[in-house]
């Protein structure tokens, strides 16, 4: 499980021309799913994105986690985060998910996350989806678990 996170002024996620996700000040996580993914592991990597400390405190040091600096959650799948990219020129997609267990395990850790967030947006899983973004900083972070 994979999980990129963007620390950002403003996300959403567009699908055919509606805005489905949408937050303001907050992290955007690109999710890929593995094969041998669990919700188990899945609640870990949540726990770990909404205690991460990646906002700016009062020195301006990453002292504050989403919840301290008041920031939303965008979640959206993205199994290609999942693609082996070591040989080649074009990606392996060997280790993600099958789509109809990625949804599924998608869905629940969405589910926990609104269970233990209240600003939680989404995408739609496997849609054609645009992610527009202003990225705060930089400031992104790859986390996995395994």
């Amino acid at each position: 499980m994979r999980a990129l996170l963007q620390r950002v002024l403003e996300a959403k996620v567009v699908v055919d021309g509606e805005i489905i996700g949408q937050i303001e000040k907050g992290v955007l996580v690109f999710l890929g799913l593995a094969k041998d993914d669990n919700l188990d592991k899945g609640k870990k990597l949540i726990d770990k994105i909404l205690k991460y400390r990646f906002f700016d405190d009062e020195q301006g040091k990453m002292g504050w986690n989403i919840s301290q600096a008041h920031g939303g959650l965008l979640l959206v799948s993205q199994f290609t985060l999942m693609a082996q990219t070591q040989k080649g020129l074009r990606p392996d997609f060997a280790p993600a998910m099958p789509p109809a267990e990625a949804k599924e395990l998608y869905e629940q850790l969405v589910g926990y996350a609104q269970s233990q967030f209240e600003r939680v947006q989404t995408g739609i899983f496997a849609a054609d989806m645009q992610v527009h973004l202003v990225n705060d900083g930089p400031v992104t972070f790859n986390l996995e678990v395994e």
